[in-house]
């Protein structure tokens, strides 16, 4: 027997943001005060206008489309009321997630989401003496509770990096590095100030990014705006409130936005989602290997 037409398999077409990398802007508020801050966030930064069904559903869409890589920063991202939910949803829709914080609070129920598989912590480190990071962050006591939960977070296993911004002159940045690798953090970028936010002398420009926004990465601010990456925040494509996420990113003003930003490979430049202690920092999709 012989059949007149064989079945052949028709490949799946790949979604849309396959192997995509999303940062989530969760909120401008934090405790820290740092002059450099790319978002310019502070104590009295708010929430947006971005609801808990609002994060979900942006979630929901971003892993329907492909997205399996999300980081969760800020601000501080874990001063957002519902970040909790919002981080339970991402883990539960399969999504790895990295949250860039400040370890200055961490709950004790946190403890034991952060230790979950897929579930990494960033953080931003300026100086081993505990006055030089107060000087940056304007918390006199962050240093201690930085390194507190640095060690807490080594100590449970938890996958740890760590970036350190060289702002003043005459920084112990090599001695941070020394003393970070001391507690058990030995993934770390070291990375200068960049004119973005608070740390801009005037208006920011694309001379300050790395070249590779919009480059399979894309990012939503707390106002619900999309952005080809958190250090191109003012370089905006739409609002979530207005139009799908599909909509947005297959749309003119998303690729007339992403070549807003020139291209300069090999610039080595490492911007990236620091929290609300906010200086450029490297993500994994700027940055994919890291020092060790």
């Amino acid at each position: 027997m012989t059949l007149l037409h064989e079945q052949h398999a028709v490949p799946a077409t790949p979604p849309l943001l396959s192997g995509w990398f999303l940062a989530l802007e969760l909120t401008g508020r934090c405790q820290l005060a740092c002059a450099h801050c790319y978002a310019e966030s502070g104590p009295t930064g708010d929430h947006g206008v971005m609801s808990l069904a609002d994060w979900r559903d942006l979630l929901t869409d971003a892993r329907a489309l492909g997205v399996t890589r999300v980081q969760f920063i800020g601000g501080e991202p874990t001063l957002h009321p519902n970040f909790e939910e919002i981080l339970r949803h991402a883990i539960d829709a399969g999504q790895t997630v990295e949250i860039f914080t400040n370890l200055y609070r961490v709950r004790d129920t946190w403890w034991d989401l952060f230790a979950r598989p897929g579930v990494s912590l960033a953080t931003s480190y300026y100086s081993d003496r505990p006055a030089e990071h107060a000087r940056i962050t304007g918390r006199p006591d962050g240093h201690g509770r930085t390194r507190a939960n640095i060690i807490r977070a080594v100590n449970l296993s938890i996958p740890m990096r760590a970036s350190i911004v060289e702002i003043l002159d005459g920084q112990r940045v090599e001695e941070a590095r020394t003393q970070l690798a001391a507690l058990g953090v030995t993934r770390v970028r070291v990375d200068h100030l960049r004119g973005i936010g608070r740390g801009a002398r005037d208006r920011p420009d694309v001379s300050q990014l790395c070249g590779r926004c919009g480059q399979r990465q894309f990012a939503v601010s707390a106002q619900g705006d999309v952005t080809p990456c958190v250090m191109s925040r003012w370089i905006t494509a739409g609002n979530l409130r207005d139009r799908s996420l599909a909509e947005i990113l297959t749309g003119e003003t998303w690729q007339g936005a992403v070549a807003q930003v020139s291209r300069r490979a090999g610039s080595g430049c490492n911007p990236g989602s620091d929290s609300d202690d906010c200086a450029p920092a490297s993500t994994e999709v700027c940055n994919p290997a890291y020092d060790d």
